[in-house]
């Protein structure tokens, strides 16, 4: 895996680029099936190739027209959404047993990073009940699927920054039908994605920085 990596005690942060999804993904499974009791945790921050991934739970009829981006099933749990270039993409790779984590509060916690970052770029967001992921008035910015296996999660969160956005028109995101996409770039327009990485894995830390059930 090509990658630069930074460790600090608690976790060790991988930036991967621009990397195909499923690639990813099965290296993702890998490093959760063979981690021990003593794996350090990792994040890894990247962005992928146009594709469409559908959850455990995704409906093929959330997919309306794909044409030419491909579409694959995951593990991930929810329905579908869409991944492009200019979208921060931040795999989780956890062991919530040895954090005494529950996923309500892991979701919580990651949510409330995204929500920390935007305040702090003077950008009000919400959660919406029901519907995990952060909202800018009624335009979905940042989303979220996860997956726990053997007390340790994988997958993540996505945040639009600067990409296009033509491709969320084409399913329902996150399985509601009509719902609106929106990015950084269209509520403020100084945005580097660069910043934003180190930015929102700064809000990432803080929130993992104490124990919570």
């Amino acid at each position: 895996m090509k990658l630069s990596a930074t460790t600090d005690k608690n976790v060790i942060v991988r930036r991967l680029g621009l990397r195909d999804y499923p690639t990813v993904w099965r290296e993702m499974q890998h490093f959760t099936d063979t981690r021990t009791p003593d794996t350090a945790d990792e994040i890894w921050l990247l962005e992928h190739p146009p594709v469409f991934t559908l959850g455990l739970n995704g409906k093929q009829e959330h997919i309306l027209d794909p044409g030419d981006i491909p579409v694959v099933k995951c593990d991930r749990g929810g329905q579908v959404t869409y991944h492009g270039p200019g979208q921060l993409v931040v795999y989780l790779l956890l062991d919530l047993r040895r954090r005494e984590l529950g996923v309500k509060a892991l979701v919580h916690k990651i949510e409330q990073a995204i929500i920390d970052l935007l305040q702090a770029n003077d950008i009000h967001s919400q959660r919406r009940k029901g519907a995990p992921g952060i909202y800018v008035d009624d335009a979905k910015i940042a989303a979220l699927g996860l997956r726990v296996r053997r007390g340790c999660c994988y997958h993540g969160l996505s945040l639009n920054v600067d990409m296009g956005l033509e491709p969320f028109s084409r399913i329902n995101p996150c399985g509601f039908a009509g719902l609106k996409a929106t990015q950084l770039r269209d509520v403020q327009a100084d945005i580097n994605i660069e910043h934003i990485n180190d930015a929102l894995l700064q809000q990432l830390e803080r929130q993992f920085a104490g124990k919570e059930n």
